[in-house]
């Protein structure tokens, strides 16, 4: 059995890949850790902050894969430690967000247990294309197209 899609309505061509954004959107939203804010920071920019107590520069990565920002910590295994009670949790994450199209990451900075991911949102460009009709045997005739 298929499923109902929202982009299914055939004057949405080509917006399949939003689909596949909303289902990884939806898998990343499943786990909490580590917790976050997202805030804008001027008109086109955008600050994602991670708290990351414990963890060293050595320990994250940050990459885009396939328009995903894609964050991993790792802390290696301290063996030579006892713990009598441990609370403050040492465990790997992978936490995911899908990114726009155009959407630049311009840094990312580790500061007292937070990681800030700075992001840039570029200006779309107004484009105007002209799109020519041809007729069967006739001369063509040019449209312009506009936006709205």
């Amino acid at each position: 059995m298929s499923r109902m899609s929202l982009f299914n309505s055939p004057l949405l061509l080509g917006f399949d890949h939003f689909e596949r954004a909303l289902d990884r959107v939806q898998k990343a939203q499943a786990d909490g850790y580590p917790p976050y804010n997202i805030e804008q920071t001027s008109e086109n920019g955008l600050r994602i902050t991670l708290a990351v107590a414990g963890f060293s520069m050595a320990d994250l990565s940050v990459q885009i894969e396939d328009n995903q920002l894609v964050v991993r910590g790792r802390q290696a295994e301290e063996e030579d430690r006892i713990y009598l009670h441990r609370g403050i949790a040492a465990r790997q994450f992978l936490r995911t967000f899908v990114l726009a199209e155009g959407i630049k990451v311009e840094g990312a900075e580790l500061d007292n247990g937070l990681l800030h991911i700075d992001l840039v949102r570029p200006v779309p460009e107004t484009k105007v294309h002209t799109i020519e009709i041809r007729g069967g045997g006739k001369q063509g005739r040019t449209i312009d197209v506009k936006p709205e």
